[in-house]
């Protein structure tokens, strides 16, 4: 059997409440909406982590951050983890990243420098970007384009962009690619994440527009985390300047820059069309959203809202069959590496936190399915967003438990509460419902080897029981299908551990 290509494009900062096929039609982005008609499209997948480092970690390792090693921007990956590109390279794929990597721990942009896993040939990363605009122009995309009016100044064109750059050299790989092997691109954009650089005429069709943030505006954080209010209070001037009416958020040059990379996304999935065989995957997500507002808060950061951890998530299988389908079932990053290998008839090592999506793709749904979501510090090396955060969070059929570990925790009835401002955690109708997943959570935690893990998530102000004894035995770490077995530290035989 041939095996298949993939085509995996993905965003930054382009929550599923920005895009027009998950309901926001206003925010024009046709091509985005169009592979959603020509493929899946699941309605409810969540990020790993809202976070850009620690997501990128789940999407490209299979695993959460706090395994993988990235856990916070300014961290990479562990030197014994094994990225997509390089377990699809092994598996004698042809193998090339384009675009924003933000996982070699260096800083933001990155270090220009390949890593293993990918071809030399086609690597371009931020500080590849930056040494093409040179120093003047490089200040210029990061703070000398803050508006329309200097979008109009400086005559921003799409060839100034870093996305025009980044589609260029995708769709050049799709045209050189002679089909000698089969191959995996990755195509990673920085927009519409900050500074939303874009052509003026995409800000200005954003002008007048506001987006409804609808309730979640209004939240007085009244009974939730000490943490959201202190998010709160360092962003206030920021808030108050987009919000209009109450709970309209103006933001041309984010909405702009949205739009902006469709097109962008548009021209690589043309190329997938006329370039690629007829055995092409394009699979479509983003790595977190943004506040916008909601709550008082702006960016992202230490909450688990579903403004900053509901994605966009979309496949489109060869020639689109089993197109134009929606799937509700709750799907994750970390579900997207095992897809691949599954759909590229490769195993899914036990490593690995997620599950195929294969079984969705051909027309099933699974209910009973749930998510756990992570965050644990925004950054290693700068103070933005107040340090140490650990929280974990599971997402449910109707409800979302949030362990907060340092801070108050938070449950949300979805289905009557969707602006998410009534925190049930100490309810007493929801007793059982809330126990019921922090048990699930904590069986989550324990199975795939959370590095956090321990007694403090079972002791909580509103439950004190042990589901995990404190000094319990040793496990191993799940078999990654590269490192040799796990010894037992007694014995130093390859036996099982209790």
């Amino acid at each position: 059997m041939q095996q298949p290509n993939f085509v995996f494009i993905m965003t930054d900062t382009q929550g599923a409440n920005i895009i027009g096929a998950y309901g926001h039609p206003g925010l024009e982005t046709p091509n985005i909406d169009n592979l959603a008609r020509n493929g899946v499209q699941f309605d409810r997948a969540y990020t790993s982590c809202p976070l850009c480092t620690p997501a990128r970690g789940g999407i490209f390792s299979g695993m959460y951050s706090n395994m993988a090693g990235p856990w916070a921007n300014e961290l990479s990956f562990r030197d014994n983890v094994k990225s997509v590109g390089q377990r699809f390279q092994d598996s004698e794929y042809r193998t090339a990243y384009v675009g924003k990597w933000h996982l070699d721990g260096h800083d933001y942009f990155g270090t220009g420098i390949c890593p293993d896993g990918w071809e030399d040939a086609f690597w371009y990363d931020a500080r590849c970007y930056l040494e093409e605009l040179g120093v003047e122009k490089a200040r210029l995309w990061r703070s000398g384009l803050n508006s329309l009016e200097q979008l109009k100044a400086h005559d921003i064109q799409p060839e100034f962009t870093m996305a025009h750059r980044v589609s260029n050299r995708a769709i050049g790989f799709l045209e050189q690619n002679d089909g000698s092997k089969p191959f995996l691109l990755v195509v990673s954009y920085d927009e519409p994440h900050h500074p939303f650089t874009c052509p003026p005429e995409y800000a200005e069709r954003f002008e007048e527009y506001t987006y409804p943030v609808g309730p979640a505006a209004y939240d007085d954080l009244e009974n939730k985390p000490t943490h959201h209010t202190e998010w709160a209070n360092g962003h206030r001037q920021q808030v108050e300047s987009h919000l209009e009416s109450g709970d309209r958020w103006r933001d041309p040059l984010y909405f702009g820059c949205n739009s902006f990379v469709d097109h962008e996304i548009g021209r690589v999935i043309d190329a997938v069309h006329a370039y690629s065989p007829e055995n092409t995957y394009i699979i479509f997500t983003s790595d977190h959203g943004a506040m916008m507002g909601a709550h008082q808060l702006h960016d992202k950061g230490p909450a688990m809202y579903e403004e900053i951890t509901h994605i966009p998530f979309i496949i489109e299988a060869p020639k689109g069959m089993g197109g134009g389908v929606t799937n509700s079932t709750l799907v994750s990053h970390v579900d997207l590496l095992p897809t691949m290998l599954d759909l590229a008839g490769l195993e899914v090592p036990p490593v690995m936190a997620g599950q195929s999506l294969v079984p969705l793709l051909n027309g099933q749904e699974d209910p009973g399915k749930s998510v756990m979501i992570e965050f644990n510090r925004f950054g290693a090396v700068h103070e933005y967003m107040g340090g140490l955060q650990p929280i974990r969070c599971i997402v449910s059929d109707h409800y979302k438990l949030v362990i907060n570990l340092l801070y108050t925790d938070e449950l949300y009835n979805l289905a009557e509460d969707p602006a998410e401002l009534n925190n049930l955690i100490e309810h007493p109708g929801y007793t059982d419902i809330r126990n019921a997943l922090h048990d699930r959570l904590l069986d989550r935690m324990h199975e795939i080897l959370d590095t956090l893990r321990g007694p403090c998530w079972e002791r909580r102000p509103w439950r004190d029981t042990r589901r995990f004894p404190w000094a319990g035995g040793t496990r191993p770490l799940h078999a990654d299908g590269y490192a040799p077995e796990v010894l037992d530290y007694q014995t130093g035989s390859p036996d099982k551990y209790v």
